[in-house]
């Protein structure tokens, strides 16, 4: 069973960082490509970082320069190194796997967790 949990979110003033977990649970992290989303309130959920197998990384224009994706394959561990804050980073991130295997891709999600930036 998969399971991914992230960690990390809080309250935080604009210009503040913050830095999100996502722990997968399973042996097949190290063989994806990991991606974090967020989706703030009233809007659709949107793309914000990739890190493949191969740590490949990218991100969207939004949060270009200010954040920074990582992962430790010893420890199944997706991280979001948040940066420069802005009101308009203010949602609920999640995390997403993406594996594929014998031709079949799957795809799993966090439960998310709540960023507020607010003066």
């Amino acid at each position: 069973q998969v399971q991914l949990v992230e960690s990390g979110g809080g309250l935080v003033q604009p210009g503040g960082s913050l830095r999100l977990s996502c722990v997968v649970s399973g042996s097949i992290f190290s063989a994806s490509d990991m991606d974090w989303y967020r989706q703030a309130p009233g809007k659709q959920r949107e793309w914000v970082a990739t890190i493949t197998r191969a740590r490949t990384t990218n991100y969207a224009d939004s949060v270009k320069g200010r954040f920074t994706i990582a992962r430790n394959n010893a420890e199944n561990t997706v991280y979001l190194e948040m940066n420069s804050l802005k009101l308009e980073d203010t949602a609920v991130y999640y995390c997403n796997m993406k594996h594929s295997s014998y031709g079949l891709r799957r795809e799993y999600w966090g439960q998310g967790t709540q960023v507020t930036v607010s003066s």
